[in-house]
């Protein structure tokens, strides 16, 4: 087949039989000879051509400076121009055997373990692949941002030191913040103090039972923001 074939519903067919049993069109990675063929189709395959489907959108995922970094030439592999899935060397004429021997030529019992064998490197290239992309993209730390109102027992709690004992409370994954103090009345002040932590490491509520473990000073502890930072 030619290059514009594969714009072709039969040129899709013969790509989508070349790819059942492979990964590439040419070799065990992706090169500048898939992107070739990739260019030459011109859109996605449709659903009744799994194998070309799967295949084109993996390359589609190459973009930028990561698609040309692929080796190789940038050329259709002569594997699939010289007939496809049925690319293989013609028999010569003294092996040929009449077609009422067909039924014997097929092994039924011999290939399952070289499928098996191609099958399982072939699944090893692509988790390599996949854990060498992922490995490159930075891991992001979930954290939130966190307001807590601080109620004393009475308007003689001394509030200073009050923020004093809450800001001793340290633990991997928190970071205070600012605070202030808001007016509740009849004279009495809650202290109002920002945090930030990050939530596979920090548990509020162990956070909030740290404080009124402060019972001289502290009544309880409410949640006034919570913020998905």
């Amino acid at each position: 087949m030619a290059v514009g074939d594969f714009k072709s519903e039969k040129g899709v067919k013969d790509l989508d039989a070349f790819l059942a049993e492979r990964s590439y069109v040419d070799g065990f990675v992706p090169s500048q000879a898939d992107i070739c063929v990739f260019e030459a189709l011109g859109k996605a395959p449709s659903a009744a051509t799994p194998h070309a489907l799967r295949w084109y959108n993996h390359i589609k995922s190459y973009q930028g400076a990561e698609k040309q970094k692929l080796p190789g030439k940038k050329e259709v592999p002569s594997a699939l121009l010289k007939g496809g899935a049925a690319a293989a060397p013609a028999a010569t004429p003294a092996a040929a055997k009449p077609a009422a021997d067909d039924d014997d030529d097929v092994d039924l019992f011999g290939s399952d373990e070289e499928e098996d064998a191609e099958a399982a490197k072939i699944r090893e290239e692509r988790l390599a692949a996949y854990a060498a992309k992922k490995s490159n993209k930075p891991t992001v730390i979930a954290k939130s941002s966190i307001v807590l109102d601080v109620k004393p027992w009475d308007d003689e709690t001394d509030m200073k030191q009050m923020e004093v004992q809450v800001r001793t409370i340290a633990m991997d994954g928190l970071v205070w913040g600012a605070s202030k103090l808001v007016p509740v009345g009849y004279g009495i002040n809650k202290l109002q103090i920002m945090c930030v932590v990050e939530d596979d490491k920090v548990s509020v509520d162990q956070l909030t039972e740290e404080i009124q473990n402060f019972e001289d000073y502290v009544q309880s502890v409410d949640i006034a923001a919570f913020n998905k930072i």
